[in-house]
């Protein structure tokens, strides 16, 4: 009888310590879990995504520069949170179907944020494939307006402004600058060609006493435009305003040039870019186009751009301070969220401010970056310049 009651002290103390084991456990692992999910081993990868190649690589390669700054600078203080970051980089040549490839290889690959796309129309292709994967994505040139607007994209996020802030820029200079009161306008029939010259004609027939004297696409790639070039001049236009990129617009612009056509041409950030200065050659002199405004005189923008020439050895091309200041937004959200949740990056963005050669940005509740807008420049002896 002895013997049993030890043996069932026995039993019953070592039920006591297991259950006890098992409580430390209950209390213990959750910790342990949280903090294995939370804190990642191996390299943080961002995913760059863009034009790389073919006629608008102009766009893209310098995006892919400027997060390569960035991250360099961020890797030599120790990387964040004590990750190294590692870049992965997808082209979609700003193709709509190149750029969900490009989108599907970035997640299979594992990134973890995205700073592009470039495009409009590439970007709004690659944008499900991200929000299914719950990745913040970050473009510094991606302006159509329902990108943000739309409220379809809470993963998405700017450093550049919308189409409709562009298009008012745009129609604004023309009537009260360039007083045209009968405009022809022209598209590229793209996501942000036809975007923002949709918005143009809206704000021009809200207007009394302004005419929309032609609104007409165009097929890009095209060799030839005098067909649309020949209409614009019947319609007895007295100014031109162009939805689109530099290819289709240095054309257009050449041929009305070499018609006689002397109307202004004023367009956007697609064509405000050193490439087509150098295609169009002197048909560019007097071009307008809408870009972001300049902030050459930012000790930051100063920096990024010396450090540009002394790594790559020439000036960055377009849209190069805006994918430097996408990086910076990128690299401080995931510093300040503390890991990768997608929850938290994105409460970082709208809340915690960055200082970037943009200026000190957040971004608004729709992701557009607070305090970012467009100015006039003009093409004046092979350049361009901001228009006062």
């Amino acid at each position: 009888m002895a013997r049993f009651k030890n043996a069932q002290s026995l039993k019953k103390g070592f039920v006591l310590t297991v259950a006890a084991v098992a409580f430390v456990a209950l209390v213990v692992l959750p910790a342990t879990s949280f903090a294995a999910k939370d804190t990642k081993a191996g390299p943080l990868k961002i995913g760059v995504g863009g034009a790389h190649s073919g006629d608008l690589a102009s766009y893209g390669l310098p995006t892919v520069k400027a997060v390569e700054l960035v991250v360099k600078a961020k890797n030599d203080a120790g990387g964040i949170n004590g990750r190294m970051i590692e870049l992965l980089t997808q082209d979609d040549a700003c193709k709509p179907e190149m750029a969900v490839n490009a989108a599907s290889k970035l997640v299979t690959d594992g990134a973890e944020a995205i700073i592009g796309h470039i495009c409009s129309g590439a970007t709004n292709a690659a944008l499900g494939i991200y929000k299914d994967a719950k990745l913040v994505v970050i473009s510094p040139s991606a302006t159509n307006t329902d990108l943000t607007h739309s409220g379809n994209n809470p993963n998405f996020f700017r450093t550049i402004g919308s189409d409709y802030a562009q298009a008012k820029s745009i129609v604004d200079f023309s009537l009260k600058n360039l007083n045209a009161k009968n405009i022809a306008v022209i598209h590229d029939k793209g996501d942000y060609g036809k975007g923002l010259a949709e918005l143009a004609k809206s704000l021009l027939e809200a207007t009394p006493g302004v005419a929309v004297a032609l609104f007409e696409g165009v097929t890009p790639g095209a060799v030839d435009y005098s067909a649309v070039v020949q209409k614009i001049k019947q319609s007895k236009a007295d100014a031109v305003i162009f939805g689109g990129y530099h290819p289709e617009a240095s054309k257009i612009v050449t041929q009305m040039r070499r018609r006689g056509m002397k109307i202004p041409f004023i367009s956007d950030d697609g064509v405000k870019d050193d490439t087509f200065i150098k295609v169009a050659g002197k048909y560019a002199e007097g071009v307008y186009a809408t870009g972001p405004k300049d902030t050459s005189k930012n000790p930051l923008t100063i920096k990024a751009i010396a450090d540009h020439k002394r790594v790559y050895g020439e000036d960055p091309g377009a849209f190069f301070i805006n994918a430097y200041a996408a990086a910076q937004a990128l690299v401080n959200a995931i510093e300040k969220a503390g890991s990768t949740d997608f929850d938290k990056i994105v409460n970082a963005l709208h809340n915690e401010p960055v200082e970037t050669p943009l200026g000190n940005i957040k971004f608004d509740e729709r992701g557009d970056a607070i305090g970012v807008g467009f100015s006039i420049y003009q093409v004046q002896n092979g350049v361009y310049v901001e228009m006062e």
